[in-house]
């Protein structure tokens, strides 16, 4: 780990195989700061990240596997996505019920910090996207557990909601963020928001804050740090 890294401690991506977990681990390691990666498939993970990087296997429908996970650190951030309609990777057991259950472990373990990687328009039901088994529903309700959780004392919680996900470096890009689920369109490089998540740990205004986030012009940032600042309160 660099001597210079801005968190010390231990962090757990949920869904780090995914294609905006593997940018959370990326920038997590782009700070120093140690990773632990929860995932379903070893190989798979240790086949993208290396093994610089620990691997702890399991399912997110498992709250034994979870604990397990989670043991011994201070943060997790959850990048965790369905990819079904139905069984274990539909909405209902990955959005909504795997988050719960993370959060609830994590909390059990003594996490400090729990980041979430949901979605813009997560509060209208009448969204197209609930046409994939209520998915936006399904997110809202593991909000609404993160919050009611991890704003407790001693704990704390940053939930993006991003626009429509696009592949591309970090930094490239000037972001736009609301709050109240204002924003109806726009795109954003999943990398930028893996860096405002794995920031989250580190910047005070990040802290218990609910907000969305889209690309507003292309234009290089040395940080992401402001887009916390320009939050409405």
């Amino acid at each position: 780990m660099a001597s210079n890294t801005l968190y010390s401690g231990t962090v757990v991506v949920a869904g780090a195989t995914g294609r905006t977990g593997q940018w959370v681990v990326k920038r997590l390691q782009h700070y120093g700061v140690r990773v632990r990666v929860f995932c379903r498939d070893r190989d798979k993970a240790l086949s993208l990240f290396g093994k610089d990087v620990e691997c702890v296997s399991g399912l997110i429908q498992s709250a034994t596997d979870i604990a397990n996970a989670v043991k011994g650190c201070t943060a997790v951030i959850s990048a965790l996505g369905s990819g079904a309609y139905s069984g274990e990777s539909s909405p209902g057991e990955v959005d909504r019920d795997g988050v719960i259950r993370l959060v609830d472990e994590a909390a059990k373990a003594g996490v400090k910090h729990f980041a979430l990687v949901s979605s813009m328009a997560v509060t209208r039901w009448y969204h197209p996207l609930n046409l994939f088994a209520g998915v936006l529903l399904k997110k809202w309700d593991a909000e609404e557990h993160v919050r009611k959780v991890f704003s407790q004392a001693d704990r704390s919680y940053t939930i993006a909601r991003p626009g429509g996900l696009k592949d591309g470096e970090p930094l490239r890009h000037r972001l736009h963020v609301d709050t109240g689920d204002k924003l109806w369109s726009g795109w954003i490089n999943r990398s930028d928001v893996a860096e405002l998540l794995v920031i989250s740990l580190w910047v005070e205004k990040a802290k218990n804050r609910t907000f969305e986030v889209i690309n507003e012009i292309e234009e290089n940032q040395q940080s992401l740090e402001s887009c916390y600042s320009n939050l409405p309160e």
